[in-house]
């Protein structure tokens, strides 16, 4: 029978009373195998194959009038091929898991209020890792919405979920003494990655895949994978000087100590120890990126003008500044009073 199981997923647990039971699952991420009753099938069910093969079967040929016929219409449009590909990576993952639970609901199901509290109910189970039940609920919504954009549906009844993650990230702004503290530790490749994040003001996946080619010596070329918008950024002299000295081992700038281009778990993995080595708690490499909108305002550039660097709405620039990062807030202060006092 394995034989003609190619790609089953079998996840073995015991439970507290010694027993053991097995969960079968039709691909990695897929739908649980489960007998009429709901009840997963266990090794010897006489129906696993054929609840295998039926699971497949939806995969190659869904239903168009169901969530998982929505789904895949959604993966062929325009509108999530447009993403970037870290995004469609990660929608892509939540995408199969929405499939796999809700995929058997009709288009009417889909209208049906009753159905919202299903979903509420399946995002608040993972209210234990609030960020991730957040992200599958806009995934969610993000499909429901595409099918009212074509027609499908009258409603998304997801609109307006609600969010389970808060975060408070007013004081997270890399001091001096952090940089200094994670230059003292991180190898050299790490150390071009903060100092290009710092004057940049640029998102981890952009800088990942900055190549040299978009640099012509005074300036970087970028067009940002999430809002697509295009930036010139002139390069500071610090990070000029660090770049001359910098191997080309790849197309990419940012390589790893084998001289390969980072890829996005890699460069998370060995950040994350680095800044574990260096005693620093609470801060981001995406702080980075706050830290310098910060920087420009205290050094007196307009919102404009930072907006040309980091490519920031003007919008989200002025939350940076009067929500998020209270220690430039602070300093932008101080620096208001001494004029005025100097005036």
């Amino acid at each position: 029978m394995r034989a003609n199981l190619k790609g089953l997923m079998k996840v073995k647990k015991t439970l507290a009373s010694g027993k053991t039971i097995y969960y079968y699952y039709a691909w990695r991420k897929g739908p649980l195998l489960k007998t009429k009753s709901g009840r997963p099938m266990q090794p010897g069910d006489v129906g696993l194959q054929a609840a295998f093969d039926d699971a497949h079967n939806l995969r190659r040929n869904p239903n168009p009038d169901t969530l998982y016929g929505l789904v895949t219409a959604y993966l062929g449009s325009s509108d999530f091929r447009s993403k970037g590909a870290s995004t469609r990576r990660h929608y892509t993952e939540y995408l199969d898991m929405i499939r796999a639970q809700f995929g058997t609901l009709s288009l009417s199901d889909l209208e049906a209020l009753g159905t919202r509290g299903r979903f509420k109910a399946w995002r608040d189970s993972m209210a234990d890792t609030p960020r991730k039940a957040d992200y599958a609920w806009s995934v969610l919504a993000r499909v429901l919405s595409f099918g009212k954009d074509r027609g499908l549906l009258s409603r998304n009844i997801a609109e307006r979920g609600g969010r389970l993650y808060r975060a408070d990230r007013r004081e997270s702004v890399w001091t001096d003494d952090d940089i200094s503290a994670f230059n003292a530790v991180a190898g050299r490749e790490l150390r071009l990655a903060l100092l290009l994040a710092f004057w940049t003001g640029q998102r981890k996946g952009d800088l990942l895949a900055l190549t040299w080619a978009a640099y012509d010596g005074a300036s970087f070329r970028i067009k940002q994978s999430k809002t697509g918008r295009r930036v010139i950024i002139p390069v500071a002299s610090a990070a000029r000087e660090a770049l001359k000295d910098a191997p080309r081992r790849a197309p990419q700038i940012l390589c790893n100590s084998r001289g390969r281009p980072w890829t996005e778990a890699g460069f998370k993995t060995s950040w994350r120890k680095a800044c574990e080595k260096a005693g620093i708690k609470g801060l981001t490499f995406h702080d980075l990126r706050g830290t310098t909108v910060t920087r420009l305002a205290l050094a007196g550039c307009s919102i404009a003008e930072i907006g040309a660097i980091t490519g920031h709405s003007p919008k989200d620039i002025d939350a940076i500044l009067h929500a998020h990062y209270l220690g430039g807030q602070r300093e932008l202060a101080a620096q208001a009073i001494a004029r005025w006092e100097n005036k």
